[in-house]
């Protein structure tokens, strides 16, 4: 669900004279003297200037001694009540965080008792080094800066606006991205931004589908956080870089997906983002993951002063703490964010006792914050949707659901962890996702409540409900998506793809011919055609849609590798393996393409190559069954002996099989080869006779003959080579 913020409410300080006795106020008896080079500047600098500055956020500046006396009885006033610097965590309740804009009860009296004594300057000698503001980029001259194609004009008045800019990254290779840093371009104008990647065509195709620059509403499912990072911007917020060997990977053809909430100024003004990128030539060796807590059926009656949701997660693995990210709109009250550790105590994560829409931020942690195995991660977030709380905007108050509209609720705890392994992320993914997925779906059933005729409402639901493997809840969102809006060729498109993956081809394509009726210049919609035409046999046909993918597209991997695979069906392996080679040199991680090329190489006899190539998509793809009963067969049995490796081909064959649930012919016969390599027969047999079992339920008597012939073999004790290199029953 899209995070997104309000409007941002700084407090313009008049100048003020003050009213003194003969110009100066009398200094109180006994204190040391004060001046603004000694003792103010450095904390005016320190936690006011990122915002109070020329070109920032703020309406004034508080860089000189004249502009910090015009408003200096303002500046007590409004540091006295906490006001400023905008710093919501109440201390003492986790943290330390890094950049804190809090000031010290030390450094409140400090600002007052300068004013008290007449707000002298003193040595301008004295004076602190000053950040080089005029820098344009805090973090240093970026390695690569894109900016908005054409700048985009604001109207002058009227709510808040949340549009969507799509800006291409001209990279040819792929990138390791140590930071990045949002310049608004108009501060005056952006309360936050939000920053994502999109490596799909989707959201390009929503900017150009819409005159203006960018795009309104919802993103698009395509643009997504890179794994494990928040990239926003809100004001005073200062940009870091990743530590070493926890950078993001950034590849050649994404889009930057800024989604900007501006607020009118009372005149027209004209934006235009530009986004600095800071690459680093240290692959990433850790990936953080995200956490998201927080209840998606929010239902707050009018009138209630008192709403709580609270949600909470016990951890499968240790982690450690980075970053926390509250997130609510208008009426919440109160944040709470805390761990109860295995033995029962209790460590607040962050806790904000008065909620402020217009200030949010990122906090992250000056020191991580470890949390074992069984911990549980908790959140507790109290709204008041009445008359008396201030900052509700609805007069009277109404019945507000879960919606992402400032003018509805959320209530989210993002918590941004590391942990020890690979492995336990992995543990950590899998665990979580469900839980967050299903969720959303409760999400996005609430806001359908409130607009069942929102057809992307449904068509966002179904996407979740195709992530969980709900396929008939996805399928009628889809099809109440698609009465409402039946030329949305996006959705249209997904749906067809659905249908295929349920193995309706017959409806499949009848959904992607209309896309294709509707929009015929998309490539991937008649690469999908072609695949389901494949799936008939229909061979010819589907070869043409391939070719007409590529011919529209000349950089669509996918349909690289689709017509490859239709070449090397036909016999056509030169032909077939140069496609797979293009499609890798566009997607060097594209899983598909290294099997097959695998395969290929193979029949070829060109067995180590095949070898690479399968190594290569258990990179990409750790968990997929395919490429690990490829490899296991060819470790297990190729005719040159320096290539076997009994040993692994049985480990990657056992967990293939167990992946498959012992229902894969593939898997099971790579098994029992490699069991055979291991002169383990017994075993041998049993795999092979299991395989047969399934090959004559499937009604494919020539693969049970080969099975029935290498049964023989091990039935002798023999292992089977494959003479010929050819990866077979795959």
């Amino acid at each position: 669900m899209n995070v997104r913020l309000g409007s941002v409410a700084l407090v313009a300080l008049l100048a003020v004279p003050l009213a003194t006795e003969h110009g100066v106020l009398a200094r109180q008896a006994g204190a040391p003297a004060l001046t603004f080079s000694r003792d103010i500047a450095p904390i005016v600098f320190e936690r006011c200037a990122s915002c109070h500055r020329p070109g920032a956020a703020a309406p004034f500046s508080l860089l000189t001694y004249d502009d910090v006396r015009g408003r200096a009885r303002q500046i007590v006033e409004v540091t006295r009540r906490g006001y400023m610097p905008p710093w919501k965590p109440v201390a003492g309740y986790g943290g330390p965080f890094l950049d804190e804009r809090r000031l010290t009860d030390e450094e409140i009296q400090t600002i007052a008792r300068w004013v008290e004594q007449g707000t002298p300057e003193g040595d301008p000698a004295d004076l602190p080094q000053r950040r080089d503001w005029t820098e344009a980029w805090r973090l240093g001259p970026p390695n690569l800066v894109v900016t908005m194609a054409e700048p985009y004009r604001l109207r002058a008045d009227g709510p808040s606006v949340f549009r969507n800019f799509v800006i291409p990254i001209p990279i040819t290779e792929s990138k390791y991205v140590a930071g990045l840093e949002y310049g608004p371009g108009n501060p005056r104008v952006v309360h936050h931004a939000n920053l994502r990647i999109d490596q799909t065509p989707a959201s390009r195709e929503l900017d150009q589908a819409d005159p203006l620059p960018g795009y309104e509403g919802r993103l698009s499912p395509g643009a997504q956080y890179p794994d494990g990072y928040f990239l926003g911007w809100t004001p005073g917020q200062l940009p870091r870089l990743a530590p070493k060997g926890m950078a993001w990977r950034l590849e050649p053809g994404s889009d930057l997906v800024v989604q900007v909430h501006m607020q009118p100024s009372g005149r027209p003004e004209i934006l235009q983002s530009s986004i600095g990128l800071y690459f680093t030539d240290d692959p990433p060796v850790r990936t953080p993951m995200m956490l998201r807590l927080g209840r998606h059926d929010i239902d707050i009656p009018a009138g209630a002063s008192r709403y709580v949701t609270s949600d909470q997660y016990q951890l499968p693995v240790d982690v450690d703490v980075h970053v926390v990210q509250p997130h609510a709109h208008y009426r919440a009250r109160e944040v709470k964010g805390f761990a109860v550790l295995p033995d029962g105590t209790k460590r607040w994560l962050i806790y904000i006792d008065d909620w402020d829409f217009n200030w949010q931020d990122v906090y992250r942690y000056a020191e991580p914050i470890a949390l074992p195995k069984g911990t549980i991660v908790a959140m507790e977030f109290t709204y008041d949707n009445s008359e008396g709380n201030p900052r509700n905007p609805d007069r009277p108050p109404r019945r507000v659901l879960l919606g992402e509209n400032s003018k509805d609720e959320m209530g989210n705890l993002w918590i941004q962890v590391l942990t020890r392994s690979a492995a336990d992320r992995q543990t950590l993914f899998s665990d979580f996702r469900p839980k967050m997925l299903a969720e959303d779906a409760v999400g996005y059933e609430t806001m359908l409540r409130a607009d069942p005729e929102d057809a992307s409402l449904h068509t966002d639901a179904a996407l979740i409900y195709w992530d969980l493997g709900q396929a008939a809840r996805a399928i009628a969102h889809y099809e109440s998506a698609i009465a409402m809006e039946p030329d949305d060729v996006r959705t249209r498109y997904n749906f067809a793809t659905l249908l295929a993956e349920q193995r309706r081809f017959d409806e499949a394509a009848a959904h992607f011919n209309k896309a294709i009726a509707l929009r015929p210049e998309h490539a991937e919609t008649h690469n999908n055609l072609g695949a389901v035409l494949w799936a008939r046999d229909r061979f010819g046909e589907a070869f043409d849609q391939f070719s007409e993918a590529l011919r529209l597209d000349p950089k669509n991997f996918r349909a690289h590798n689709n017509v490859g695979h239709a070449l090397a069906s036909r016999g056509q392996l030169d032909e077939g393996i140069r496609h797979y080679l293009e499609a890798l040199a566009l997607n060097p991680d594209f899983a598909d393409a290294h099997v097959n090329l695998g395969r290929a190489l193979a029949s070829q006899g060109r067995v180590e190559d095949a070898v690479r190539h399968l190594r290569e998509a258990r990179r990409a793809a750790p968990n997929w069954a395919v490429p690990m009963a490829d490899l296991a067969w060819l470790l297990a049995t190729a005719p040159d002996q320096r290539l076997r490796q009994p040993v692994e081909a049985l480990r990657l064959a056992e967990q293939a099989a167990r992946l498959t649930g012992r229902q894969n012919i593939a898997a099971l016969d790579a098994l029992a080869a490699s069991y055979a390599a291991a002169r383990r027969f017994e075993e041998a047999m049993a795999a092979e006779e299991a395989a047969i079992a399934l090959a004559v339920a499937a009604a494919v008597p020539r693969l049970a003959d080969e099975l029935r012939a290498r049964l023989e073999l091990y039935r002798k004790g023999e292992p089977f080579v494959d003479r010929k290199g050819i990866v077979v029953s795959r």
